[in-house]
């Protein structure tokens, strides 16, 4: 990882130390005593994260300046690496692409938390973390508010990774969705059709679990020896009622599947795939019922008001926007200590543009990410486009 140095150039000296004032920065104190959070004052062990750069991250080497492009009718040059892989000349050029922003990496040993390998740590002050405590002994869903970026859906994967309680089973809320889909979904028309099928050749009739799915909320209340984490996230989005019609779930910690109930004389047990690839489940006499209730993250931007009835049985807890020394330390904690010295004049930047208008903190993260890889982001209009507003209309 490469620096400006103070008259624009690049200091290619990877092992020099952060300036003072960005060292006492990123680890919480100034001087005179720990940086405040808040109203109260932040120890210094709040956020004593390994800054050494993780082994899933890969930093490009930082190319040098672009090569003027050539006429569109001539032949493609070969030019050297250059951040602009797109210039919209009509030049083939095929080279292949950088590797990805470690939170933009899919299906493989590179993506951080994949294969075993933690993922960054997720950074929270001791009075919220206490909140979530709360949520955890009080067997209480977590009501998760703040403006976006803030990290309210990293929150629950953060608290499986800590307690060791698995994949995190993801709800994400849209307009159309209904707590029916969320327990569960029947395809009566598939298993019309195979038992017809079946019937015309003589071949035994299609179980009826083969027909049916639990769905993210089903498969967390599917008993077993440790509770499951359950993100319901952006609530705010669904219909006005399905905050009430989650409340005997929440309440009970189980439901009925009627299309099971009315074979439980016949057929008292039936094994039933869950939300997760090759696991299926035993259902007896049509209900499910959780032996620990899930620990149920739910996540709103504020959008809606919740009814006192939902509320009363959620535990709140507010994120406030990151300040200055939690920026810092998210970035080492997902770029390495190196990327802090990339940053100060995009952070005094994010900073200005946050204050009108909202900001997440993932934008930082990209504008940082990409001033290190080389992308000049005083280039026209770029700086705008990757740290802008997100309120207001577009």
């Amino acid at each position: 990882m490469t620096a400006r140095s103070g008259d624009g150039g690049r200091d290619d000296d990877r092992s020099r130390s952060l300036p003072p004032a960005s060292r006492d920065a990123a680890s919480g104190r100034d001087g005179a005593g720990p940086v405040p959070d808040g109203d109260e004052p932040v120890p210094d062990s709040e956020f004593s994260i390994d800054y050494r750069r993780p082994a899933w991250y890969q930093q490009n080497p930082r190319p040098g300046p672009p090569p003027a492009p050539s006429a569109p009718d001539g032949p493609a040059p070969d030019a050297p690496a250059s951040w602009r892989l797109f210039r919209g000349d009509g030049v083939a050029r095929p080279a292949p692409l950088p590797p990805a922003p470690p939170w933009r990496r899919f299906g493989g040993a590179g993506r951080p938390g994949a294969d075993g390998h933690a993922p960054p740590p997720y950074l929270i002050s001791p009075r919220h973390a206490d909140v979530v405590n709360a949520a955890l002994h009080l067997r209480r869903p977590l009501l998760v508010t703040g403006q976006p970026g803030t990290g309210k859906s990293s929150l629950a994967h953060a608290v499986a990774h800590e307690l060791g309680l698995g994949e995190v089973l993801r709800w994400p809320v849209n307009s159309r969705s209904t707590v029916q889909d969320a327990l569960y979904r029947y395809d009566a028309v598939g298993r019309l059709r195979e038992t017809t099928m079946s019937r015309d050749h003589g071949r035994p009739e299609p179980d009826i679990g083969s027909f049916m799915r639990l769905g993210p909320l089903g498969t967390a209340l599917v008993p077993g020896p440790r509770p499951r984490v359950l993100l319901i996230d952006e609530l705010d989005k669904g219909d006005v009622d399905l905050p009430n019609d989650l409340l005997t779930v929440f309440e009970e910690g189980e439901f009925e599947i009627p299309e099971l109930s009315r074979l439980s004389d016949e057929q008292p047990e039936v094994l039933v795939p869950t939300l997760r690839i090759d696991e299926k489940t035993v259902v007896v006499r049509g209900r499910v019922r959780c032996a620990e209730f899930p620990v149920v993250v739910v996540t709103s931007n504020g959008e809606r008001d919740f009814p006192p009835a939902f509320l009363r049985r959620c535990v709140r807890l507010e994120l406030p926007p990151p300040d200055e020394h939690r920026l810092r330390a998210i970035v080492a904690a997902h770029l390495g200590e190196d990327a802090l010295h990339e940053m100060d004049e995009l952070l005094q930047a994010f900073l200005r543009r946050r204050a009108p208008g909202e900001l997440a903190t993932d934008q930082l993260l990209n504008a940082v990410f990409l001033r290190a890889g080389g992308v000049d982001l005083d280039a026209d209009g770029l700086l705008d486009a990757v740290l802008h507003r997100l309120s207001g209309a577009v």
